[in-house]
């Protein structure tokens, strides 16, 4: 009885990895996630954008077709899409 309760645990320890949007943590399963995961994992509204902040400190914006391979670890920063016409 005790190996059926031990493995889903321990399959779920190494699935999921802690992240930072905006300086809040958020869980979400280690792997190939798309920016749309990832708003939602951080309850970004899915008008926003992010950005990825590179160890180098520098953010990166990503396109909402983009996907991130999610170490744990990485951070990012929402905000209100901008732009406008010229």
């Amino acid at each position: 009885m005790t190996q059926p309760a031990t493995e889903p645990h321990e399959d779920h320890g190494h699935d999921t990895v802690e992240i930072q949007m905006d300086g809040e943590s958020f869980k979400i399963k280690r792997g190939h996630r798309t920016v749309t995961e990832i708003k939602t994992a951080c309850h970004v509204p899915p008008a926003f954008v992010i950005e990825q902040i590179k160890d180098d400190g520098q953010p990166v914006l990503l396109d909402d077709g983009a996907s991130v391979t999610i170490k744990g670890g990485e951070r990012f920063l929402s905000h209100v899409r901008g732009g406008g016409s010229s």
